[in-house]
């Protein structure tokens, strides 16, 4: 029996239901180290994500998708869910609505949650064979909203994967010294964690399936009201893994000297023309 027992046709569970599904992990994810994480199997009814999948066969890269190709995040495209298909469109509404939120809320401890209705970032992501995405921290600031960002959620929609086929979930030490745990991204397999400056994780082994077959999951983020303007705000943070041939994110240490150095209507105003440069 899945998890989170919502009804896939009509996408709703009760609120009573979606707490009682969380409290037996709360321990387990507030416990969690070397920041608050969890893994869940069977997370959904399969017959959503089996939806779900057919309707993600067909995306083509285009009109409201982002694909990523530099040293740190290659072969990456990002499909925002308003461009999917109605059920899986309808599917991300309900991961914002009451019920999936107090279901985070009890697990994480966490409370006053706030849903993106931009998905700045959220959606399907899709990482073809080849393809990576190094160990980071991620952005801690939702600029439209001003909110602060608090907690990722990944669902898994890969059939029986291997972990010698790359792509797993990996979670290292805040100093970067240790991969603490990886967790293979096989359908319905749900990861969920605290997001912070040093909250370190990432895909970094490449996609390498023998059939040519995609790593694709859902990615949702979460925010509560509590930035603090004296705080500094950040874009996502890579790190290279020791002993490795990751390489160091110049693009984003060019970016942030320009911005510490230079007058705000001076940085808005020249950037993005760096930007579409490749400066």
């Amino acid at each position: 029996m899945a998890i989170y027992q919502i009804d896939p046709e009509r996408l709703s569970i009760s609120v009573e239901n979606a707490r009682a599904a969380a409290a037996p992990f709360a321990e387990e994810y507030q416990s969690g180290e070397p920041y608050n994480h969890i893994c869940i199997d069977n997370f959904l009814p399969e017959e959503v994500l089996r939806k779900v999948q057919k309707d993600v066969a067909t995306l083509e890269e285009g009109e409201d998708s982002d694909t990523f190709e530099r040293a740190q995040e290659n072969l990456k495209t990002q499909y925002n869910p308003e461009r999917l298909p109605v059920y899986s469109r309808e599917l991300f509404h309900a991961f914002n609505s009451r019920p999936f939120i107090l279901f985070l809320e009890e697990m994480t401890g966490i409370k006053g949650l706030i849903p993106d209705p931009y998905y700045i970032g959220a959606g399907i992501h899709r990482v073809k064979n080849g393809g990576h995405l190094d160990i980071h921290a991620d952005f801690n600031l939702h600029k439209q909203m001003v909110v602060e960002r608090r907690l990722n959620v990944l669902i898994y929609l890969n059939d029986d994967w291997r972990e010698e086929w790359g792509g797993s979930f990996e979670i290292w030490s805040n100093d970067m010294t240790t991969k603490v745990k990886s967790f293979v991204p096989t359908f319905n397999r749900m990861c969920c964690f605290s997001t912070g400056t040093s909250t370190f994780h990432g895909n970094p082994e490449k996609v390498n399936h023998p059939d040519g077959e995609p790593r694709q999951s859902i990615a949702l983020y979460y925010y509560t009201a509590t930035w603090d303007p004296s705080r500094k705000a950040h874009s996502t943070i890579f790190k290279p893994r020791p002993g490795t041939e990751d390489q160091f994110d110049r693009q984003s240490h060019r970016q942030e000297v320009l911005e510490n150095w230079l007058p705000p209507v001076v940085y808005r105003r020249i950037y993005p023309r760096l930007a579409r440069l490749g400066f």
